[in-house]
């Protein structure tokens, strides 16, 4: 499932976000790469165990809370500290999927990917190029959002930064572990937590029964963290 989920940010958050990495120092972004994925990356990325990568980042995940959209969606059961990187003119990030375990820094946790996630933080005029690119069972799809949203899709998919020929791309990205590992389980979850909410009258016998049926799933197909 690709999902946008629009204005992640507030335009505060997003002005203090965005002041902040302007004035912050960009490392090569191939340090936090596995060996496919170094060999066609090319950008620039805060360092991760850096002050300013962990406020920046204790910000987003704040504001991913508040998010009715991405919890319907993602099912969080653990969320990777947020990145932040940077696409300037010649940069991109050639296809690849992401890898299936990391290890989180600092700690002895190793989180499963289950789903990716691109927090966009330049405006789509501030740079040409850099579109996310996605390729899935139902073809390719490609991203380039407001500043403030955020696209998800599933950790499993082939994607890829296209070039950045003008201005620079600026983004957080991260992952998420999910209480359901398969990506379809977790569509025909969302799906139908967005149908119970459509419907209003939660009291009503079909809300009800829907309701059940939703969280009775959820006990069917998540996985205990």
């Amino acid at each position: 499932m690709l999902l946008h989920v629009p204005q992640v940010l507030t335009p505060d958050e997003l002005a203090t976000v965005r002041a902040r990495l302007a004035a912050a120092a960009w490392a090569d972004g191939r340090v936090t790469a596995g060996h496919q994925s170094a060999r066609v990356k090319a950008n620039l990325q805060l360092a991760e165990n850096g002050a300013e990568s962990r406020e920046l980042g204790a910000l987003v995940l704040k504001a991913l809370e508040r998010s009715a959209l991405f919890m319907s969606a993602a099912l969080p059961a653990f969320v990777y500290p947020p990145l932040f990187n940077k696409y300037e003119a010649g940069m991109n990030f050639g296809a690849h999927v992401d890898n299936a375990i990391r290890l989180v820094p600092g700690t002895q946790r190793r989180l499963r990917t289950d789903v990716s996630a691109t927090l966009f933080l330049s405006a789509p005029d501030e740079y040409d190029g850099g579109e996310l690119i996605v390729n899935d069972t139902y073809g390719t799809h490609s991203a380039k959002l407001p500043a403030g949203d955020m696209i998800l899709y599933p950790a499993t998919s082939l994607h890829r930064v296209a070039p950045v020929t003008r201005g620079a791309r600026v983004a957080s990205f991260f992952w998420i572990q999910s209480l359901v590992k398969e990506d379809a389980e977790r569509a025909m979850l969302f799906d139908l937590d967005r149908s119970i909410v459509e419907l209003g009258a939660p009291d009503s016998p079909a809300a009800l029964r829907l309701t059940a049926l939703y969280h009775n799933l959820i006990r069917k197909w998540g996985a205990p963290t």
